[in-house]
């Protein structure tokens, strides 16, 4: 037996498959495929993949026509973060996207015991008692996403002094935010002092000393300006960017994330879609491209299909008497 996260690539030819089985079919009727012209119009439909009527986990879908930022909102309500380090990873689609599974009671699904959770019919979902939905991930968003964040929280810009300082005209309240929050403005590559002036007005007791400094980026007062500004809205000591430093980040680490058309081994998927769990905001990558989308909910389609389980006569198929349950 092969040990470790060894990768297996299995090809088989679908429309042979489905050829022998029509064949199977004129002996048996159990395996006739399913007529798609009576497929349900609320289950995804295997082309597709989507649904025929408006519901929560079609607007967290792959629906084009569904805005990104309902998708995202919907996501984040039928999701915990907690889930993500929970799902069962199933594989790799098209060497760009990971197929997760996530099964959770429908009690503990969400705080306040909402069994909808958006994966579909809430009388169904609550009749199970549990929540069994797919999702797709697109590994070089998520992986993007997480490096983005890191690089926001973990980044100290660097600054170069200046040759003489320059006083800041500020108001008074902005300049007490600026400083509450010196240690965010120093990492942000923005360097300020406290005048030694009795005499000072209020908003012009502080003076820049050293700005940040890139290769290809020129910062200037008006990103000091945005990241007060951004701070007026934050606890004491978040750390904000201005849009100069989030587009230079964004850049960093779409440079530095998996790419589409890489193999990921299970250990590599893994890891993708844990640290969606640990993200601030794991829905949408820094250029606005959609990390997940929910595929299906396995409990809705199972029951409209009505799917039952039964065996897989092998034997049919290789020539023996081999019998797998399926």
């Amino acid at each position: 037996m092969p040990s470790g996260d060894a990768t297996f690539t299995i090809r088989f030819d679908l429309g042979r498959i489905a050829s022998r089985w029509n064949e199977l079919a004129k002996d048996d009727p159990r395996h006739a495929l399913v007529d798609q012209s009576s497929w349900p119009l609320d289950a995804p439909t295997p082309q597709t993949g989507q649904t025929g009527d408006s519901t929560d986990s079609e607007a967290a879908g792959l629906d084009k026509s569904v805005d990104d930022a309902k998708a995202s909102a919907t996501l984040s309500r039928i999701i915990r973060k907690s889930d993500f380090g929970e799902m069962e990873i199933l594989g790799q689609f098209n060497l760009g996207f990971i197929v997760a599974r996530r099964r959770a009671l429908a009690s503990d699904a969400l705080p306040g015991g909402d069994v909808d959770g958006g994966g579909g019919d809430p009388a169904s979902a609550a009749s199970a008692g549990s929540l069994d939905d797919l999702f797709i991930v697109d590994q070089h968003a998520a992986d993007e996403k997480y490096n983005f964040e890191t690089l926001q929280q973990t980044t100290n810009i660097q600054s170069q002094k200046l040759f003489r300082p320059q006083p800041l005209e500020l108001t008074a309240a902005d300049e007490l935010l600026a400083m509450e929050n010196i240690d965010v403005l120093r990492q942000n590559g923005f360097e300020v002092d406290h005048i030694e002036d009795p005499e000072a007005a209020s908003g012009s007791r502080l003076c820049l000393v050293a700005q940040p400094v890139s290769k290809s980026t020129v910062f200037d007062m008006r990103d000091l300006e945005e990241i007060i500004h951004l701070m007026q809205d934050r606890p004491k000591g978040t750390m904000v960017r201005c849009s100069k430093a989030r587009a230079m980040f964004a850049m960093r680490a779409c440079r530095k994330s998996i790419m589409v058309g890489k193999p990921l081994t299970q250990a590599q998927m893994t890891t993708v879609v844990r640290h969606m769990g640990t993200m601030d905001q794991p829905w949408n990558c820094p250029h606005g491209r959609p990390t997940m989308r929910h595929l299906v909910d396995v409990q809705t389609v199972k029951s409209k299909m009505g799917c039952q389980a039964r065996p897989i006569q092998w034997g049919a198929f290789m020539g023996s008497e081999a019998v797998v349950p399926f």
